[in-house]
């Protein structure tokens, strides 16, 4: 249940973030997609790893937000990114 409770709030809070004023290019509600993968530790899909390769350009942003910080720089989100074959960035 606990699970669910925390993938809903990751969709939410991407939700919030997609409406909020931000770089065109930048929408956090397109890595809603990886939530299994970033907050579970499933296997990213190929459309999380997609949406992810156009959203890596915002990396240090949303991790840098207080609602995204603990799912951005959690050790699942390095491991899809790495499973993904994208450079974990330095921000």
């Amino acid at each position: 249940m606990a699970k669910w409770a925390a993938i809903m709030a990751v969709l939410l809070l991407a939700a919030a973030w997609a409406a909020a004023p931000a770089a065109a290019q930048c929408n956090a509600g397109q890595l809603a997609i990886c939530a299994g993968a970033i907050i579970g530790g499933s296997a990213p899909s190929a459309s999380c790893c997609s949406n992810l390769r156009a959203q890596r350009g915002c990396f240090c942003q949303y991790a840098r937000n207080p609602a995204y910080a603990s799912y951005i720089n959690s050790a699942n989100a390095r491991k899809t990114l790495t499973s993904c074959g994208i450079a974990i960035p330095r921000c």
